[in-house]
């Protein structure tokens, strides 16, 4: 088994190689806007996995797949003399679902956005339910206790006054 570091720098040289080949001399109408985005290979290096995206349609996508398909011998031919390992790599095409989630978290923030939008609009003319600011306050006891006294000076007021 090889070491990751290795497995991870052979991942690097393949996909490299697979996209210079995919770009320079693989010729064939088919082939749509083409970017190879991963390449992952496993432990013992018997075994990679090409991720790729497509920029278009889903026909253009579906006939890229199938030029990938038609072409992964001439591909790992390539490979083979561009990596110079002992084995060979088999390799294994798989379309990249990275734009359908970037897609998908783009409609989401939007969503989340116009609800934003409108719960900032119904809090613009909002008002307390109750008093504005429900939190007791610590009580001026200056002002508590010339309340008192003026209490006390009334009640003497009104016992001198029987």
């Amino acid at each position: 088994m090889a070491d990751p570091a290795r497995a991870r720098k052979i991942a690097d040289r393949i996909k490299v190689i697979v996209a210079e080949y995919l770009e320079f001399r693989l010729k064939d109408e088919r082939l749509g806007f083409v970017t190879i985005t991963d390449c992952r290979v496993t432990g013992d290096l018997q075994h990679a996995s090409v991720f790729y995206t497509v920029f278009g349609s889903d026909e253009e996508r579906q006939a890229t797949a199938d030029v990938l398909a038609a072409n992964t011998g001439r591909i790992r031919s390539a490979v083979g003399k561009g990596i110079g390992i002992r084995l060979t790599p088999s390799l294994e095409f798989i379309a990249d679902a990275i734009p359908e989630g970037a897609a998908h978290l783009e409609d989401v923030l939007a969503q989340t956005r116009a609800r934003d939008a409108e719960l900032a609009r119904a809090a613009a003319g909002a008002t307390y339910a109750g008093e504005a600011d429900p939190y007791r306050k610590p009580v001026d006891r200056d002002a508590e206790d010339a309340f008192e006294d003026d209490l006390d000076a009334g009640a003497d007021a009104d016992v001198d006054a029987r």
